[in-house]
């Protein structure tokens, strides 16, 4: 079991004006993998706070995994990988890549998500898109290797090689 935090970036949403649809199916794919859902919060599409409440949740919280929704279009206020990229260590790349893949056998318009993860710390950060069909699609693509990209930045993972031998053998 790891802890998550879900960061919902939305103008309209940060005031009210809009349901939060997208963290909701989050929670409820996350539930699936016994995840505690130890943060959530909505915050307007403003790279300062967006950039700080990764910071804060990954620096303070304990948190293993912290999953954005929105903000990761081309619109001038999309602003949220710019943010991540602020604050992560190291890039971790493949997620985004599956993420737009996925969504490419969906829509020619997945190739406009501008998501990245990474790691600070030990907390991995992957930007998903905002609406909830969007989500589903995207996390339930990259929800196999969740748990194991966990456990390798808690430092208790096997050996991937090892892992592969076991699942064709």
């Amino acid at each position: 079991m790891f802890s998550a935090a879900i960061l919902t970036v939305s103008d309209k949403g940060s005031q009210g004006g809009r349901e939060d649809t997208a963290g909701s199916v989050i929670r409820e794919l996350l539930s699936g993998l016994g995840v505690e859902i130890s943060r959530y919060e909505i915050v307007p599409d403003e790279q300062g706070e967006i950039s700080g409440k990764l910071k804060e949740w990954a620096d303070n919280s304990n948190i293993h995994l912290i999953l954005t929704s929105g903000g990761t279009g081309l619109s001038p206020r999309d602003v949220t990988p710019e943010a991540t990229l602020a604050v992560v260590d190291r890039l971790a790349p493949g997620f985004s890549e599956v993420m737009r893949t996925e969504s490419l056998k969906k829509t020619p318009m997945g190739m406009l998500s501008r998501g990245v993860s990474g790691v600070r710390g030990g907390s991995l950060i992957i930007n998903l898109p905002g609406s909830a069909k969007a989500v589903r699609e995207c996390l339930e693509a990259i929800i196999p290797a969740l748990p194991h990209a966990i456990e390798t930045l808690r430092g208790e993972a096997s050996e991937c090689a090892s892992m592969f031998d076991q699942e064709e053998g």
